[in-house]
């Protein structure tokens, strides 16, 4: 963590699945001078890809609208076809991640270093096949409610996010962390899906975020990989 040469804050995003409110989303966060690792799904890339919650259409984007979308940002995997991996023997697990990785980085042109659990489902034996994948870190999805950075590579293989950006105590969190002159390294790391904004009406609340967390000399601003590695 580089940062911490420089900063004892940092602040990532990490959003899953590549649909199109991710348009939206880069849009705001480019606005902020926000970063955001994005975990895609390379074997859904398709228009048979779409589903509704909550009467909103959800619909991943093909890929060759991917490089413009998400420039200036992170990719990272999210597994060929959302599966559950824990369900998969090591072998299916190894397959799948690492074709994951190799069509997203013929796609972008950068070396996929991340993944996100699908479900948020893992074990011991998954990560461990992650790291022969060339996985260096991974994201689950159960609130910590703190900013505690991960202490070695077995934390560093389940990142467990801060909160999630519906979470009720969102703008209580940030507050506290922007208040904080911490004497060793904090990490608010947010996650979601942008979808989520159109069924629960939450862009401007997301927007008031961004506006809010943004744009503090004392946080360094990063994608995951620039934040955790």
């Amino acid at each position: 963590m580089q940062w911490t040469n420089q900063y004892r804050k940092a602040f990532a995003l990490s959003y899953d699945d590549g649909v199109y409110q991710d348009i939206r989303l880069v849009e705001i966060l480019n606005r902020y001078g926000l970063k955001c690792t994005f975990h895609l799904n390379s074997g859904l890339m398709h228009p048979d890809s779409v589903w509704y919650a909550e009467g909103v259409k959800v619909e991943r984007m093909p890929p060759e609208m991917l490089p413009e979308v998400y420039r200036g940002h992170e990719i990272a995997s999210h597994s060929v076809r959302h599966s559950n991996l824990v369900e998969l023997d090591s072998h299916a697990v190894y397959t799948d991640v690492r074709q994951d990785m190799a069509a997203l980085e013929g796609i972008f042109g950068q070396t996929i270093k991340g993944f996100s659990y699908p479900y948020g489902a893992t074990d011991r034996r998954v990560k461990d096949v992650l790291k022969k994948c060339g996985i260096r870190y991974a994201r689950g999805v159960q609130s910590t409610f703190r900013f505690d950075p991960p202490v070695g590579e077995s934390e560093r293989m389940c990142l467990a996010p801060t909160c999630r950006h519906k979470d009720e105590n969102i703008f209580e969190l940030t507050e506290q962390f922007i208040a904080m002159q911490p004497d060793r390294p904090q990490i608010f790391l947010l996650w979601g899906h942008s979808y989520e904004f159109d069924m629960q009406c939450g862009w401007e609340r997301f927007e008031r975020f961004c506006e809010r967390i943004a744009g503090h000399d004392d946080i360094f601003y990063g994608t995951c990989g620039e934040v955790f590695l």
